[in-house]
Protein backbone atom coordinates (compact mmCIF):
# COMPACT_ATOMS: atom_id res chain seq x y z
CA UNK A 1 0.00 0.00 0.00
CA UNK A 2 1.25 3.11 -1.33
CA UNK A 3 0.24 6.74 0.82
CA UNK A 4 -1.45 9.34 -0.27
CA UNK A 5 -0.14 13.54 -0.71
CA UNK A 6 -2.75 13.86 1.64
CA UNK A 7 -2.37 10.69 4.16
CA UNK A 8 1.66 11.91 4.28
CA UNK A 9 0.59 15.86 4.84
CA UNK A 10 -1.90 14.48 7.56
CA UNK A 11 1.30 12.20 8.77
CA UNK A 12 3.73 15.23 8.98
CA UNK A 13 2.14 17.72 11.28
CA UNK A 14 4.05 16.48 14.24
CA UNK A 15 6.08 12.90 13.91
CA UNK A 16 9.15 10.99 14.62
CA UNK A 17 11.92 11.06 11.42
CA UNK A 18 14.81 8.66 11.35
CA UNK A 19 17.26 9.35 9.01
CA UNK A 20 19.57 6.09 8.76
CA UNK A 21 22.19 7.89 6.34
CA UNK A 22 22.83 10.45 9.13
CA UNK A 23 22.01 8.17 12.40
CA UNK A 24 20.12 10.59 13.30
CA UNK A 25 16.37 10.99 14.91
CA UNK A 26 14.35 14.23 15.47
CA UNK A 27 10.91 14.99 16.74
CA UNK A 28 9.10 17.71 14.24
CA UNK A 29 5.92 19.29 14.97
CA UNK A 30 4.80 21.64 12.20
CA UNK A 31 8.51 22.10 10.93
CA UNK A 32 9.77 23.15 13.78
CA UNK A 33 12.58 20.60 14.95
CA UNK A 34 11.88 20.10 18.94
CA UNK A 35 14.40 17.01 19.23
CA UNK A 36 17.49 15.94 17.59
CA UNK A 37 19.69 13.55 18.80
CA UNK A 38 22.17 11.02 17.22
CA UNK A 39 21.28 7.02 17.08
CA UNK A 40 22.41 4.08 16.06
CA UNK A 41 19.90 1.70 13.36
CA UNK A 42 20.84 -1.93 12.83
CA UNK A 43 24.42 -3.25 11.72
CA UNK A 44 23.05 -5.10 8.52
CA UNK A 45 21.20 -1.94 6.89
CA UNK A 46 17.85 -1.49 5.73
CA UNK A 47 15.43 -3.77 4.80
CA UNK A 48 11.49 -5.56 6.11
CA UNK A 49 12.13 -9.04 5.88
CA UNK A 50 11.59 -10.73 9.19
CA UNK A 51 15.19 -12.33 10.37
CA UNK A 52 17.18 -9.66 8.54
CA UNK A 53 18.34 -7.83 11.57
CA UNK A 54 17.66 -4.92 9.69
CA UNK A 55 15.98 -1.46 10.06
CA UNK A 56 12.68 -1.22 8.43
CA UNK A 57 11.86 1.60 6.73
CA UNK A 58 8.57 3.74 5.65
CA UNK A 59 5.85 4.88 7.73
CA UNK A 60 5.33 3.59 11.01
CA UNK A 61 3.56 4.42 14.55
CA UNK A 62 4.17 4.05 18.03
CA UNK A 63 2.39 1.15 18.98
CA UNK A 64 3.13 1.05 22.63
CA UNK A 65 4.64 3.09 25.07
CA UNK A 66 6.90 0.79 28.01
CA UNK A 67 8.69 1.24 30.47
CA UNK A 68 7.19 4.60 32.22
CA UNK A 69 8.24 4.99 35.65
CA UNK A 70 10.97 2.54 35.66
CA UNK A 71 14.52 3.91 36.95
CA UNK A 72 17.68 4.48 34.02
CA UNK A 73 19.60 1.51 32.92
CA UNK A 74 16.85 -0.93 33.71
CA UNK A 75 16.68 -4.08 32.00
CA UNK A 76 14.15 -5.27 29.66
CA UNK A 77 13.65 -8.84 28.15
CA UNK A 78 10.43 -9.35 25.91
CA UNK A 79 9.33 -5.82 26.91
CA UNK A 80 8.63 -6.68 30.74
CA UNK A 81 11.40 -4.98 33.14
CA UNK A 82 13.71 -7.83 34.87
CA UNK A 83 14.59 -5.75 37.87
CA UNK A 84 17.83 -5.25 36.83
CA UNK A 85 19.60 -2.13 36.36
CA UNK A 86 22.34 -2.51 33.65
CA UNK A 87 26.08 -1.95 34.44
CA UNK A 88 29.35 -3.05 33.11
CA UNK A 89 29.27 -5.86 35.82
CA UNK A 90 26.43 -6.69 34.43
CA UNK A 91 27.60 -6.47 30.76
CA UNK A 92 30.43 -8.84 31.45
CA UNK A 93 28.19 -11.74 33.02
CA UNK A 94 26.27 -11.58 30.18
CA UNK A 95 28.05 -10.73 26.69
CA UNK A 96 25.76 -11.87 23.95
CA UNK A 97 22.95 -10.02 25.73
CA UNK A 98 20.88 -7.10 23.01
CA UNK A 99 20.59 -4.95 25.79
CA UNK A 100 17.07 -2.75 25.90
CA UNK A 101 16.93 -0.60 28.53
CA UNK A 102 14.99 2.65 30.39
CA UNK A 103 12.16 2.87 27.94
CA UNK A 104 10.63 1.08 24.98
CA UNK A 105 8.66 2.38 21.94
CA UNK A 106 7.53 -0.22 20.18
CA UNK A 107 6.75 0.73 16.43
CA UNK A 108 4.04 -0.68 13.74
CA UNK A 109 4.15 -0.30 10.51
CA UNK A 110 1.69 1.42 8.37
CA UNK A 111 1.92 0.22 4.96
CA UNK A 112 0.51 -2.71 4.49
CA UNK A 113 2.96 -5.49 1.97
CA UNK A 114 5.51 -3.13 2.85
CA UNK A 115 6.25 -3.47 6.83
CA UNK A 116 2.88 -4.39 7.93
CA UNK A 117 1.66 -7.80 7.65
CA UNK A 118 3.20 -10.76 6.42
CA UNK A 119 6.87 -11.49 6.72
CA UNK A 120 7.78 -7.99 6.67
CA UNK A 121 5.66 -7.21 9.65
CA UNK A 122 7.56 -4.36 11.65
CA UNK A 123 5.83 -4.77 15.16
CA UNK A 124 6.02 -8.93 14.90
CA UNK A 125 9.73 -8.23 14.08
CA UNK A 126 9.64 -6.82 17.91
CA UNK A 127 11.19 -3.30 16.52
CA UNK A 128 12.24 -0.63 18.99
CA UNK A 129 13.04 2.77 19.52
CA UNK A 130 15.24 2.26 22.95
CA UNK A 131 17.72 2.57 25.47
CA UNK A 132 21.19 1.00 25.37
CA UNK A 133 24.21 0.86 27.74
CA UNK A 134 26.62 4.09 27.67
CA UNK A 135 29.50 2.01 26.44
CA UNK A 136 27.51 1.50 23.19
CA UNK A 137 28.57 3.72 19.98
CA UNK A 138 26.16 5.88 18.66
CA UNK A 139 25.95 7.35 15.13
CA UNK A 140 27.43 4.09 14.09
CA UNK A 141 25.04 1.68 12.48
CA UNK A 142 25.01 -1.48 15.55
CA UNK A 143 21.88 -2.49 16.69
CA UNK A 144 20.03 -5.87 15.65
CA UNK A 145 17.67 -3.78 13.47
CA UNK A 146 16.25 -1.64 16.41
CA UNK A 147 16.86 2.07 16.40
CA UNK A 148 19.08 2.52 19.83
CA UNK A 149 19.56 5.61 21.87
CA UNK A 150 21.28 7.08 24.71
CA UNK A 151 19.12 6.68 28.06
CA UNK A 152 18.64 9.98 29.29
CA UNK A 153 17.59 10.96 25.86
CA UNK A 154 15.36 7.96 25.33
CA UNK A 155 13.20 9.48 28.51
CA UNK A 156 13.00 12.88 27.11
CA UNK A 157 11.81 11.30 24.01
CA UNK A 158 9.10 8.59 25.95
CA UNK A 159 7.79 12.00 27.81
CA UNK A 160 7.23 14.16 24.73
CA UNK A 161 5.41 11.73 21.90
CA UNK A 162 2.04 9.85 22.31
CA UNK A 163 1.30 7.16 21.86
CA UNK A 164 -0.12 6.70 17.66
CA UNK A 165 2.64 9.33 16.70
CA UNK A 166 3.86 8.59 13.23
CA UNK A 167 7.43 7.62 12.53
CA UNK A 168 9.22 7.88 9.43
CA UNK A 169 12.44 5.88 8.85
CA UNK A 170 14.01 6.49 5.87
CA UNK A 171 18.00 6.89 3.96
CA UNK A 172 17.41 10.43 3.57
CA UNK A 173 19.39 13.62 4.93
CA UNK A 174 17.02 15.24 7.26
CA UNK A 175 17.37 18.25 5.18
CA UNK A 176 15.10 16.20 2.59
CA UNK A 177 12.05 15.86 4.96
CA UNK A 178 8.55 15.13 3.41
Amino acid sequence: MTLTSSEIKQLTQRYIHISVAEQRLQLIDNNAVLFDVIIATAKNGVGEQSGSECTPRGWHKIRAKIGAGCAENSVFIGRRPTGEICSEQLQQEHPGRDWILTRIMWLSGLEVGFNRLGKQDTMRRYVYIHGCPDNNPMGIPSSHGCIRMRNSQVIELFQLIEVGIPVLIDENNMRDNP
